[in-house]
């Protein structure tokens, strides 16, 4: 499967040998913006099953990185909304890496009971 330029030169080789399944999916769309492919396709090219590659494309498609027609994927022309995408990634990976992964139960504890009375404005 192929990256592109500018994940190969800002992602350690750690990063690189455990890229999730969405992460190569969206990879190998990337690289190949220019065509459109079935899941099977995409399964086959990036040696995964189909089934996690259909998930992963679902998940993809609801971040708005994916679009899809008829049986066909193909990575967004919204290059903004991807660079935006791989940014997060790398972000919250250092961050979970240096200061551990957040405990959403922890943050749960502290939420305040009541809704923000800026919200219930919007209502």
């Amino acid at each position: 499967m192929s990256i592109d330029r500018d994940t190969f030169e800002n992602t350690s080789e750690d990063e690189l040998e455990d890229l999730s399944v969405p992460d190569q999916v969206l990879g190998f769309l990337a690289a190949n913006e220019d065509r459109a492919f079935k899941a099977r396709e995409i399964a086959t090219q990036i040696s995964l099953g189909e089934g996690a590659v259909s998930t992963a494309l679902s998940r993809l498609k609801d971040r708005g990185l994916v679009e899809h027609k008829a049986t066909y994927w193909a990575v967004t022309g919204d290059s903004d909304r991807l660079e935006g995408y791989s940014g997060y990634e790398r972000a919250t990976a250092l961050f979970n890496d240096q200061l551990g992964e957040e405990n959403k139960e922890s943050w749960r504890e502290h939420a305040p009971g009541e809704t923000h009375p800026s919200v219930e404005n919007e209502q």
